[in-house]
C-alpha cells in the first residue's frame, strides 16, 4: 500500500476502562487479543497514534507506547513515517469466503438453461448509463425509494413493453422487483391474503416457482403441458383459480401457448374470477418465428405480467418487474417494502437510461444473432442427422454456449435410418419434421405477433 494510505484515519475499537490499569496497557492487550483471534488480519493498517489518541481520548504517548511494545513483540510493523500494519507471523489465519461453483470451475461449454452468454454483456453501455444516472439522481432520490420501484424505470419499461411486447402498459400498474422469481413469491403471498389456497404451475416448469409458491404459503397444483401448451382443460378440472404460465417460451420444452389456448385461458380466468400470472420467460430472444406478444395486452384486467433483465441482460444484476391489475398494487407495493424495503435505485436508474436510449435494443438484435448462430451449431435444420423436434420451440432458444462449440454427436434415436426394404417409401427426415413444426409455429405467432419487432 502506498504511504499516502494511511493519513486518513480509521476506525478502530479498543475498550478501554478509566481505573482499570495503565491505559497503554489496556491497548496493547485489546489489540494483541485482536491480533490473535483473526479480528485484525495480517497486514492490514491500524490509524495512526495521533488518530487513534484521538478517538480514545488518550495522550499520543499513550499509543505510542502501546504500538511500540506490540512491535516489539512482532504483532505490528511500523516504519518511522509510515503507516503501522498487522505483522505476519503473530496474526491468526484470517478466514476466507469459499468461491462460488460459478466461479471455481466453469465448464467449458455451459448450456444450462436460463443462463444467458455473460460474456455478451453490454459492460461499456451499462457503465455510461450507470455514470449518467449517478449524475443525475437529486439527493433527495437516494433516500429510501418508492417500493414501487424508481418513476424513471416504470416509466421507460411501460413504454418499452407496449412496444416490443404488446402490452397494456401503465406506469402506474408496475411494481420493480428483484428479479422474475421475487415477482411471484410476492404475487404469491398476495394471493395467499386475498383467499386463494391454490396456484397451478405448469408441469414441466421451473422448479424454483414452485418453491416459491410453496414458501408464500400456497399449493401448486400441477397442470400438464402439451403440443400446444398448458393443458386448459386439466386446469379447469384443478380447482386452482390462479395459474402460473410462460405462454411465449413454456420453460423448459419451449413450447409456446396456441392462439385458441390463450383464448380459452383468458375465457377460463373470466369464468372462475380467476388470475394469469404470466412469466415472460426469455420472450425478447426468439429467432425461430415471429414474436409472440403478450399475453397480458389481451386482458389487462385478467393477467399480472412479470419479466426481469436476467435472460435479456445478465442473472446477476436482479431487476425484474410486474405489471399487474390496479387492485394488485397495493398489496405488492406493501410486500416488496417488508421484502427489502425497494431496492438499488441507482441500478433501477441505470436500466431505465439504457432501455430510454435504446441500447436494450441494440444489445438484444446482437445476441439474437448470436444465439441464433450458437443454436444452429447444435441443431442444424440442413443436415440429415438433425434432431426431430419434441414441441414447436425445441431445441429451446434458451440454449447458449458460453464458448466456441464443436459439433456434437448426434443421438442415435434422432439420426434418419434407410427405410425397411418391405416399405414401399421412405420415412420423411428429421429436417422435413422441422420445418412442418416451425411453419406450424409461424402460423400461430402470426396471429398474435406484435405491431413492431422488439
Amino acid at each position: 500500500m502506498a504511504r499516502g494510505e494511511g493519513q486518513f484515519a480509521r476506525d478502530l475499537i479498543v475498550p478501554l476502562r478509566r481505573g482499570a490499569g495503565p491505559l497503554h496497557r489496556q491497548i496493547e492487550r485489546g489489540l494483541r487479543e485482536a491480533i490473535r483471534e483473526g479480528r485484525l488480519v495480517a497486514g492490514s493498517s491500524l490509524p495512526s497514534s495521533r488518530a487513534l489518541a484521538r478517538d480514545l481520548d488518550v495522550s499520543r504517548g499513550v499509543v505510542f507506547e502501546a504500538y511500540a511494545q506490540l512491535a516489539a513483540e512482532g504483532y505490528l510493523v511500523a516504519r518511522r513515517g509510515g503507516v503501522t500494519r498487522v505483522g505476519e507471523q503473530r496474526a491468526a489465519s484470517a478466514p476466507r469466503a469459499r468461491p462460488s461453483r460459478a466461479v471455481g470451475g466453469v465448464a467449458p461449454h455451459d448450456l444450462l438453461a436460463g443462463r444467458p452468454n455473460l460474456a455478451s454483456f453490454p459492460r461499456h453501455a451499462w457503465a455510461a448509463a450507470w455514470r449518467r444516472a449517478l449524475r443525475r439522481v437529486p439527493d433527495a432520490q437516494l433516500g429510501y425509494p418508492d417500493p414501487r420501484g424508481a418513476a424513471e424505470l416504470r416509466e421507460a419499461l411501460a413504454a418499452y413493453l407496449g412496444r416490443a411486447r404488446a402490452a397494456a402498459p401503465d406506469p402506474q400498474r408496475i411494481v420493480v422487483s428483484t428479479g422474475a422469481s421475487q415477482g411471484v413469491a410476492l404475487l404469491a403471498r398476495v394471493l395467499r391474503d386475498r383467499g386463494h389456497a391454490a396456484l397451478a404451475v405448469e408441469d414441466p416448469g421451473f422448479p424454483l416457482h414452485r418453491l416459491a409458491v410453496a414458501r408464500a404459503g400456497l399449493e401448486p397444483v400441477p397442470v400438464p403441458v402439451d403440443g400446444e401448451g398448458l393443458d386448459v382443460d386439466a386446469l379447469a378440472a384443478s380447482g386452482a383459480r390462479a395459474v402460473l404460465v410462460t405462454p411465449a417460451h413454456q420453460m423448459p420444452t419451449g413450447v409456446v401457448l396456441s392462439p385458441a389456448r390463450r383464448a380459452e385461458l383468458l375465457a377460463w380466468a373470466d369464468e372462475v374470477d380467476g388470475l394469469v400470472v404470466e412469466d415472460d420467460y426469455d420472450a425478447e430472444l426468439r429467432f425461430d418465428r415471429e414474436p409472440v406478444g403478450a399475453l397480458q395486452g389481451l386482458d389487462p384486467s385478467r393477467v399480472a405480467y412479470a419479466g426481469s433483465a436476467s435472460k435479456a441482460l445478465a442473472n446477476a444484476l436482479r431487476l425484474g418487474w410486474l405489471l399487474v391489475p390496479e387492485a394488485l398494487v397495493r398489496p405488492l407495493a406493501q410486500e416488496r417494502m417488508l421484502a427489502d424495503g425497494g431496492g438499488a435505485i441507482l441500478e433501477q436508474l441505470a436500466l431505465a437510461d439504457l432501455i430510454a436510449r435504446g441500447d436494450l435494443d441494440r444489445h438484444l438484435r446482437r445476441v439474437r444473432r448470436l444465439y441464433r448462430t450458437r443454436r444452429d451449431a447444435l441443431s442444424p435444420p440442413s443436415r440429415s442427422t438433425s434432431p426431430a423436434p419434441r414441441s414447436p420451440g425445441w431445441p429451446p432458444a434458451c440454449t447458449r454456449s458460453s464458448s466456441s462449440m464443436r459439433e456434437p454427436t448426434r443421438p442415435r434415436c434422432c439420426t434418419r435410418r434407410a427405410a425397411p426394404a418391405s416399405r414401399s417409401t421412405a420415412s420423411p427426415s428429421c429436417a422435413s419434421r422441422r420445418e412442418e413444426t416451425i411453419a406450424r409455429a409461424s402460423s400461430w405467432a402470426t396471429a398474435t405477433s406484435p405491431s413492431r419487432r422488439s
